[in-house]
């Protein structure tokens, strides 16, 4: 039954090429294969050309024109995909093949991306449904045509469609992927894979199946010595070889193409003919990239397949271990010691001095707030601000270390006087989006706003940290979200939290925050970008630009950068009084997070 079934499958497929070798076939020379469903699911991504897509619209054409087409016979649906599926037509749509042609005529291509897995999906949960007149009993057969690689995974969808009897053919076209097809094809990859050079050739690949179906030709009347395919023409027969195989000069055996000896194949390491094609295989400590040429070393380090406890520093396929400064590597190359460098170096701190792994920081008595040196300390305390914290939700930050970011947030506003009419918060979260989880007119206590950060839902997507820049000067400080009037003097600060490259591009906005008058303060942990930070933050840099490697040490960032406002009372529009005016520069500042040592360790680890 199988066998019959792919014969009857390919004989559908090959009849296109009729349409060009010989005179359409009339009503009474159908093809008389027993009841099929079949359904065409077309690539319409914008890398198809509108002439090459009219060539698809005939290819269809003229394969509806060989067959039986009926409710009782050959049943035809299309679909077509790009970055979406849409359904032009069901298996029970058109009963007649005047429709059917005049419904392939009238569809008009998406034009967006390559989603070729979801396509399959459809076809599978959609098309081949009672609902959508697919039959009990009957051969689904489903006619896949590309002319690119699918932008989603395709081997596990079309492996679940074939487990459920779909028989699945990949047409390939020009561009298309050769891994990809096989991927999508039923088995035999000989009988179920075609790639031909362009849309103007794809007819070509049902050549050697044209005779099947229909009629008696001498390649079944002789022993035409054929080793692969053998093609009737009117009174004689010539044989041809399967893709992937070219014919010998004895014109009836064939032999495998060698791919690699083109010299075309692009391979970053080794190439390897396999029957189709060739595919591309990398050197030891080397891994395949997704275009299945360039050749990457394998980084355990950034794979998580090392045993260091500090800092992996990787090689092709291999890794060394290495401590952060103030501490040393043990005998065993992996873990490391810490020194203290409260008790070893010269920290200068007026009251306390407290050891972090590879640094230490000041703090001062209950009271008191650090000054701008990082080592003295006094009474400044912060005024009214508006605060717009842009906090990092990407995977990369992971579940466990963005608890330990909200904690963070919840430190800096401990050390605001927060109220309607002093200091304003609004908390900003990004990934691959932005999503605004309370602006600055919504809480008016630090306890508020503490309970609204730690109910904050992770995002875990990517970093579009130039989107929420966007954002933040185009809504958060905004009158409508609960910013004071320019007018009012009232500053305005935003603090970028990150952990990694911004996958967009932060310049103009970042830019653009500084043009409005917001001061900037940037904030980065791990493999967050020091340039990045560094454009982002307000100049003088030193003051509004930080750094540690590990999320544990945040808090200890949040410890020391306490807002330290001291507008001048003209400045304050009555609206708070000053109790312990000080004598600041700038309206407002950071305090230094970190002594000299920490900037060094920044110097030395950011990514």
């Amino acid at each position: 039954m199988r066998q019959l079934r792919g014969l009857c499958a390919f004989a559908l497929l090959t009849l296109a090429a009729l349409a060009t070798a010989r005179p359409k076939a009339g009503p009474e020379q159908k093809c008389k294969s027993g009841p099929v469903d079949l359904v065409f699911l077309i690539d319409s991504s914008r890398s198809v050309r509108p002439h090459e897509f009219e060539t698809m619209r005939k290819f269809m054409i003229d394969i509806l024109d060989t067959l039986d087409i009926g409710l009782n016979a050959t049943r035809v649906g299309v679909v077509q995909y790009s970055s979406q599926v849409r359904t032009e037509f069901s298996l029970k749509a058109h009963p007649k093949l005047d429709s059917m042609v005049k419904g392939i005529n009238e569809i008009i291509p998406l034009a967006q991306g390559t989603m070729t897995g979801l396509a399959i999906k459809y076809v599978m949960n959609e098309a081949f449904t009672a609902e959508a007149g697919d039959r009990p009993k009957v051969p689904n057969v489903a006619v896949i045509v590309t002319d690119g690689r699918p932008q989603d995974r395709v081997a596990e969808v079309a492996a679940e469609a074939r487990e459920k009897g779909i028989e699945i053919y990949a047409v390939g076209v020009a561009r298309a992927d050769m891994t990809s097809l096989r991927a999508m094809a039923s088995p035999p990859f000989e009988d179920h894979v075609f790639l031909v050079e362009s849309f103007d050739l794809i007819h070509q690949f049902g050549l050697q199946f044209q005779d099947k179906l229909c009629g008696v030709d001498l390649c079944l009347e002789s022993d035409h010595g054929c080793e692969h395919v053998c093609e009737s023409s009117p009174g004689s027969y010539h044989c041809l070889c399967l893709p992937g195989y070219t014919l010998n000069d004895d014109g009836k055996t064939c032999a495998v193409i060698d791919y690699c000896s083109f010299g075309n194949h692009s391979c970053n390491h080794e190439c390897v003919s396999v029957l189709n094609g060739y595919h591309c295989t990398c050197n030891e400590g080397y891994r395949l990239l997704d275009d299945g040429k360039t050749c990457h070393a394998i980084d355990l380090c950034a794979e998580g397949k090392h045993d260091c406890e500090q800092i992996c520093i990787s090689g092709p396929g291999v890794f060394t271990c290495d401590c952060n400064k103030g501490f040393k590597l043990n005998k065993d190359k992996k873990t490391c010691t810490n020194m203290d460098l409260c008790n070893t170096v010269e920290h200068g701190c007026e009251h306390q001095c407290v050891s972090t792994p590879g640094s230490y920081y000041c703090i001062c008595p209950e009271g008191q707030l650090l000054q701008e040196d990082g080592k003295s300390c006094g009474t400044c305390k912060s005024a009214n601000i508006d605060l717009v914290l842009l906090i990092d939700g990407s995977k990369s930050v992971r579940p466990q270390n963005f608890e330990l970011v909200k904690k963070f947030v919840n430190q800096v506003v401990d050390s605001l006087d927060v109220s309607a009419h002093g200091t304003r918060v609004g908390l900003v979260q990004y990934s691959s989006r932005v999503r605004t989880e309370f602006s600055l007119n919504m809480y008016h206590t630090a306890d508020e706003i503490k309970a609204a950060v730690m109910k904050v839902d992770y995002m875990e997507k990517g970093t579009m940290t130039g989107l929420a820049l966007k954002h933040m000067v185009e809504n958060s400080f905004s009158e409508a979200e609960g910013a004071r009037p320019a007018s009012r003097n009232i500053p305005r600060i935003g603090l970028v939290f990150t952990d990694g490259r911004s996958q967009d591009d932060i310049t103009e906005y970042a830019k653009k925050a500084k043009e409005a008058g917001i001061t900037m303060y940037a904030v980065g942990v791990g493999k967050a970008v020091e340039d990045e930070l560094r454009e982002i933050a307000s100049e003088p840099l030193e003051k509004h630009f930080y750094y540690t490697t590990d999320f544990t040490a945040i808090s200890t960032i949040a410890e020391n950068l306490k807002l330290n406002v001291c507008p001048a009372a003209e400045e304050s529009q009555g609206e708070i009084e000053v109790k312990d005016p000080c004598a600041c520069e700038s309206l407002v500042e950071f305090q230094q997070a970190t002594m000299s040592s920490l900037e060094q360790l920044t110097q030395k680890h950011i990514l």
